[in-house]
């Protein structure tokens, strides 16, 4: 079990430093104090706040001042940031798990390019979608109508 510091924390839930230090004082958020007194949050308790919210007001996790990576500019427009929750290798494949709010990205790459990204749990990273290939799903609301079949004449 890691423990996130509350800046992290926030940071990942897409709140303010100073809204999760009042949730903390109002006992609304459980933490673990170190002996300097400093809360601490385990990624269960960040899990289980996160499923709590509306899915209506979900944000990303808002990032403050500029990246420092390397990329200067890639044609891919659909860019989603997260943490890596996973990263599992097997011989030639391995796989990376991202967490992006209360959503998880799963990706299978090689294994020479996550030795290349040295990846570890806790990470921030950028997943950068490029397909030929997208499929688009609404939910129903209630139950699903049945289809109805056709009868030969």
């Amino acid at each position: 079990m890691s423990l996130l510091t509350v800046r992290t924390a926030a940071e990942r839930m897409g709140v303010g430093y100073s809204t999760l230090k009042q949730w903390i004082h109002q006992g609304k958020v459980r933490t673990t104090q170190t002996a300097g007194g400093h809360h601490r949050l385990s990624d269960g308790e960040v899990d289980r706040l996160l499923a709590q919210r509306p899915p209506s007001i979900r944000q990303p996790p808002r990032r403050e001042g500029p990246h420092t990576g390397f990329i200067v500019a890639l044609s891919g427009r659909n860019r989603v940031r997260g943490f890596v929750e996973e990263v599992r290798t097997d011989g030639l494949i391995g796989q990376v798990r991202l967490r992006i709010g209360d959503q998880v990205l799963t990706a299978l790459v090689t294994t020479d390019a996550l030795r290349e990204l040295n990846l570890r749990r806790g990470d921030d990273a950028l997943a950068i979608i490029k397909s030929t290939d997208v499929m688009i799903a609404r939910e129903a609301q209630g139950r699903p109508r049945p289809v109805r079949q056709r009868t030969r004449r």
